[in-house]
């Protein structure tokens, strides 16, 4: 969600810290900041602050009055206070008998998560005299800090992090103290960047944010409290033992140096719907026969012996995913029980931590996510292990966080970066991956003959190229758009295996055009949503030639009974015909099990231009971050 970047460094550290912002961006925000230590005329803590994009916080930092060579930044994205420059981080500390004009403390600080006892310390505060001058939590801490403060601003973190509840991730520095950067996490993601020659270290929330500055990482876990300093860092877990440099290797990542360029295309969002095909391939290319290449928490291959014996131990499948990622669980369901055999519950994760459950210690926990760093998702995983679940395994795309250290298996999918907010290629790239998770179970349990296997691989082999084909379909999907970027509602019905895909379908829609839309399963429509519905609710319907097709035109002429108009994406030899309030657009072929990775194609695209004819903003739409970091 929030994006945090830190340096000390030996040179003026801001032009590194804004372009880390920039390469944050895709994650969502509100507001962003950076502050330094100045050691010019008159030293001391110095920031710039603002509620529009990057670029206009670096027009700020241009005229060089923010300069220095230590210095933290921040993207981020509202929870406690409105999106307003006074609760834009960084925060600095006030102390007792401060006034809302005073110079700043002597603490500056980002966070990112939240702080469930913020209202308690505040209260603690003010009674000691700190002023505050936002509503946010994080402020909280900046005072909190500073009232422990002794001398040692390590020591003064360390008791600070003892007395927060929640989530959090931090990078803090003092002026007393103007070569020392200090970090901590507990339920956020940061990560410590290794320099060249000890000349300069770096605090982040994400590798990418350090691209081009250093490949060399090292990810905190759980409790870390790090200190920065030129030339060293030194590290304590959560039981504030000192670390071992084995115990946090310096790993070498190479990400991606910010976003990639836009090419042709007008947004990213539309850059990645193209890049699908090439998504599927790049994640498809390291299968041996139907074994994806798995990896256990070290990152190195797991023995294909070993997964096979987990699969076999097996009986029931859990997956526990959220927004997106949870619609690609929601249609491996179908595949995993008709396919494999194996029953399979499918639960929001930031559901499932909060009820009471059955655990059955023979079950698969998977999870699915983008970022593997999803807080809902990871705090549902730790809950299903407390239960005694110890078989997990995820589905994710970045071969380096969170959830795949965490999973003993995890097969990395290969969309490469996804800088739209609204997932595309992820969510195609995760249906395959749960495909192949689907034929490796059926095969553990013997439920897979070698026709089948055979008829299986050659339809994931061609994935690419009818993705492409499906891709073709874009200008009919246009003319559509300009007709739904009139409306304020719309439908989406599907049935089977495709219930999934119009749900996906429809929180595309939600997402980017801030239509409201809604998904239901095409049998279930005289069950209520048939009031809703008239010529001014467009009803878009994903029909494939599979077995409910008959019982899918029956909910069809439903719709035209009562007035509506519908818009369906139909296979070639469907016998759905175009007429008045019927608009139809043929799909290149059918694709038998695998259809749903083809029909959420045009849904995206609908999504896309919608979203274009509307003017809205669709990469940053508003409310919305890439990575979801807080509950």
């Amino acid at each position: 969600m929030c994006g945090i970047v830190g340096a000390v460094s030996t040179r003026n550290i801001v032009p590194v810290l804004v372009q880390g912002l920039e390469r944050l961006e895709y994650r969502g925000y509100d507001s962003c900041g950076v502050a330094v230590y100045a050691q010019d005329g008159q030293p001391g803590l110095r920031r710039a602050r603002s509620t529009s994009r990057v670029s206009e916080l670096i027009e700020q930092v241009a005229s060089g009055q923010v300069q220095g060579t230590l210095g933290i930044a921040h993207t981020r994205w509202a929870t406690h206070g409105a999106p307003l420059v006074h609760n834009a981080h960084p925060h600095f500390s006030h102390g007792p008998g401060a006034d809302a004009d005073s110079k700043p403390g002597r603490v500056a600080l980002v966070h990112n998560g939240i702080i469930e006892n913020h209202d308690e310390l505040r209260a603690a505060l003010k009674a000691k005299g700190y002023v505050f001058h936002s509503q946010t939590d994080t402020e909280v801490i900046a005072h909190l800090i500073d009232s422990l403060y002794d001398g040692d601003l390590f020591e003064a973190v360390k008791a600070t992090v003892l007395q927060l509840h929640g989530a959090y991730a931090i990078a803090v520095f003092c002026k007393d103290e103007p070569h020392r950067l200090i970090g901590a996490r507990a339920g956020s993601p940061l990560i410590l960047g290794v320099g060249k020659d000890g000349q300069e270290h770096f605090l982040a929330s994400d590798a990418m944010a350090l691209a081009g500055v250093t490949d060399q990482i090292v990810y905190l876990e759980e409790g870390d409290v790090v200190d920065v300093q030129l030339g060293k860092y030194w590290l304590i877990d959560k039981a504030h033992k000192a670390v071992a440099p084995a115990e946090r290797p310096v790993k070498t990542v190479h990400a991606h140096s910010g976003a990639a360029e836009l090419g042709p295309y007008r947004h990213y969002m539309q850059k990645e719907i193209f890049e699908q095909p090439r998504a599927i391939a790049d994640t498809l290319e390291g299968v041996e026969g139907i074994v994806p290449e798995l990896f256990d928490q070290q990152g190195n291959h797991a023995p294909g012996a070993n997964a096979a014996r987990v699969f076999k131990q097996i009986d029931s499948v859990l997956i526990l995913a959220c927004g997106t990622s949870y619609y690609s669980g929601c249609a491996a369901k179908y595949w995993i029980e008709s396919i494999a055999k194996v029953p399979c519950q499918v639960e929001v994760a930031s559901e499932y931590r909060y009820r009471e459950s059955v655990p059955n210690p023979n079950t698969l926990v998977v999870t699915i996510t983008q970022s593997g760093e999803t807080a809902d998702t990871l705090a549902a995983l730790r809950h299903a292990q407390s239960l005694g679940m110890q078989h997990t395994l995820t589905i994710c795309n970045v071969a380096t966080s969170a959830m795949v250290r965490e999973c003993s298996l995890a097969y990395v999918t290969r969309a490469g970066v996804e800088i739209g907010v609204a997932s595309t290629k992820a969510f195609t790239t995760q249906l395959a991956g749960l495909f192949l998770l689907t034929l490796c179970l059926a095969q553990a349990k013997g439920r897979l003959t070698d026709a089948d296997e055979a008829r299986h691989l050659k339809a994931m082999r061609h994935l690419p190229a009818a993705l492409q084909a499906v891709l073709a379909l874009e200008p009919q999907i246009m003319a559509w758009a300009d007709d739904f970027a009139k409306k304020e509602n719309a439908l989406f019905l599907g049935r089977g295996l495709h219930f999934p895909i119009a749900m996906e379908g429809a929180l595309k829609l939600k997402e980017i055009t801030y239509i409201h839309a809604e998904a239901y399963a095409a049998g279930e429509l005289k069950h209520g949503p048939l009031a809703l519905v008239t010529s001014e609710m467009p009803v878009v319907t994903v029909a494939p030639n599979d077995a409910l097709l008959e019982k899918l035109k029956s909910n069809l002429h439903e719709v035209r009974a009562r007035g509506g108009v519908l818009y369906v994406l139909a296979d070639a030899d469907t016998r759905i015909d175009s007429g008045e309030g019927l608009h139809v657009i043929r799909m290149p072929e059918h694709y038998g099990e695998l259809s749903p990775l083809l029909h959420v194609v045009p849904l995206q695209l609908l999504a896309y231009h919608t979203a274009c004819a509307r003017g809205t903003d669709v990469d940053k739409p508003r409310n919305l971050a890439k990575s979801v970091t807080v509950e």
